[in-house]
């Protein structure tokens, strides 16, 4: 059983919880971690009372005190921490284990809500794409769901530590991941990604364009044949879902432009080995049987030209007398 805790807590075992609870109050570090836990809830529920972590047992007392106001105000439904005498309430392993765990679900309760709540108007377009770039990026390193309320800054970080350490298991001479942009960014530099962000889109959206446009005239040429027609309805409704699903649109964005690799810039040709054991498939093993011959090439026509004859003499002008002769 694990319990996923504050962003920069990470995976919570149960093993962790009974240990900290053999510590009890006592132990700073079992303070610590109710101290980060409530930060959390803070963070996400508007809440009065906070408890602070302690450096010693001395502090134990001071702890409990902040403890007792917080649980008032959660509406703690555990007697056994709520009532009775304030520096006893924590006497126990089975007592410290029983807060850890009201903590951690009030802290998993929160987050359910804070998903669940619609964004703020305020957002802007691009805060939102920032934000799905990095649910992706945690997805792809297999990290749990950051918080909503988790700092940009500090889940940068994370990621750079994750990334660093799977980088670290591949293979020496591994270059495939290395990225194109190395240089840091400047304003300008960031207006000319920008630029070419932009420049790719229109590329895109014009070869997309062409594509469809591909697609409904051969889509067209089938309705030439008599069978075709009497099946235009069935063909209709067969492409229909597939033209609404297409986008004109790209999904070019500078998060994708950040992450191209060194390999990108590289031109291959698409018959080369390098290429072919991707692409390569059972149909191209295929031969195509004897099919009849139907000539047109080049070599083999004869041209059209007439053959001259030599003019016959007289023939012109006799043609000239019968006609006149015709006329009288």
């Amino acid at each position: 059983m694990e319990r996923r805790a504050a962003g920069s807590l990470g995976s919570l075992s149960e093993e962790n919880f009974l240990r900290l609870a053999e510590a009890g109050v006592q132990s700073p570090e079992f303070t610590g971690l109710c101290a980060q836990l409530v930060a959390e809830l803070r963070a996400l529920c508007p809440l009065e009372e906070d408890v602070s972590p302690t450096s010693g047992p001395e502090d134990a007392e001071t702890f409990q005190i902040e403890l007792s106001g917080l649980l008032q105000e959660l509406h703690c439904p555990y007697a056994a921490l709520t009532t009775g005498d304030v520096t006893a309430r924590l006497g126990s392993a089975h007592l410290c284990l029983q807060l850890l765990y009201f903590l951690s679900s009030e802290l998993q309760a929160a987050r359910l809500l804070s998903w669940k709540r619609p964004p703020s108007p305020r957002q802007g377009v691009g805060a939102g794409a920032a934000r799905q770039e990095l649910r992706l990026i945690n997805q792809a390193l297999g990290r749990p769901e950051p918080a909503p309320t988790c700092p940009i800054p500090q889940l940068l970080e994370d990621l750079k530590s994750k990334v660093a350490e799977a980088l670290s298991a591949l293979p020496a001479g591994h270059q495939e991941m290395a990225p194109l942009l190395r240089a840091p960014l400047t304003a300008r530099g960031w207006e000319a990604l920008e630029g070419i962000r932009q420049a790719l889109c229109a590329e895109y959206e014009c070869r997309k364009r062409m594509m469809i446009t591909r697609f409904n005239v051969t889509l067209q040429s089938f309705h030439w044949s008599e069978r075709a027609k009497a099946q235009g309805s069935a063909l209709l409704a067969a492409v229909s879902p597939l033209r609404q699903a297409e986008s004109v649109a790209s999904g070019v964005t500078l998060a994708r432009l950040l992450a191209t690799r060194a390999d990108a810039s590289r031109i291959v040709s698409t018959s080369s080995g390098r290429c072919r054991h991707r692409t390569s498939c059972a149909i191209n093993k295929v031969l195509m049987g004897g099919v009849p011959d139907r000539g047109g090439r080049p070599n083999e026509i004869e041209p059209p030209m007439p053959t001259w004859e030599k003019r016959r003499e007289g023939g012109a002008g006799q043609q000239r007398g019968r006609r006149g002769k015709k006329k009288k």
